[in-house]
């Protein structure tokens, strides 16, 4: 891996918005290095949240949120970012591609505030679009793209960093049977190479081939 292996914990978590009724409170889990953990629950328990709250996208209402033992749930929003480009990739539900930029470009965007060497990304961008069958030009745009090749592409993005923490939301969501068990299979890919990997899903099939289950 590119960045070490590493252990996310959550503890006591809480999270609410304003003064809402709390969508997580008091919640603990930890998650190894290594293992694919599928959160499952009723749609409106927070699921989507709890990824937000890991890959520090969101700050806690209470609890800590901690990464190789050190909390980074209240870091400055820099150091924050830091780590989300170094060492987390994530797969939003809705892809969240930049629909004024091509879809390479989308790609590479982590790449581009890492400062890695744009040549070799880019490379690698287009092996992880060969590997997952997105079927498109490089250079065509995210308004040309159907939601699967949407979310393949949105999975490409995550890996291409080849990031110690991967967090992907209903990742096989808008996916035909064939192309949902490439998504599994890299997913288990990433974790055989160290990464944690955490995935909110209503999928069975992707349920039954996670490593371990925690409901919410």
């Amino acid at each position: 891996m590119t960045s070490p292996p590493a252990r996310l914990t959550a503890r006591a978590l809480s999270f609410r918005y304003d003064a809402a009724v709390p969508l997580l409170e008091d919640w603990t889990s930890a998650f190894e290095a290594g293992e694919v953990v599928g959160v499952t629950g009723p749609s409106g328990r927070g699921k989507s949240t709890l990824l937000y709250l890991l890959g520090l996208m969101l700050r806690p209402s209470h609890g800590e949120v901690l990464l190789d033992g050190e909390p980074v749930h209240a870091a400055p929003d820099r150091a924050r970012a830091r780590l989300r480009a170094h060492r987390f990739g994530f797969v939003f539900q809705d892809a969240a591609l930049d629909q004024s930029r091509t879809v390479l470009d989308n790609i590479l965007e982590a790449a581009l505030y890492r400062g890695d060497d744009l040549a070799t990304a880019a490379q690698r961008a287009r092996e992880l679009m060969d590997r997952f069958g997105v079927g498109l030009r490089p250079t065509a745009r995210p308004g040309q793209l159907s939601g699967g090749q949407a979310q393949r592409i949105a999975l490409c993005r995550a890996l291409l960093g080849d990031p110690a923490v991967l967090l992907a939301d209903e990742p096989t969501g808008n996916l035909d049977a064939e192309s949902s068990d490439l998504v599994i299979e890299a997913l288990h890919d990433q974790a055989a190479r160290g990464a944690t990997v955490i995935v909110v899903t209503h999928d069975p099939t992707l349920v039954e081939r996670c490593d371990r289950q925690l409901t919410l």
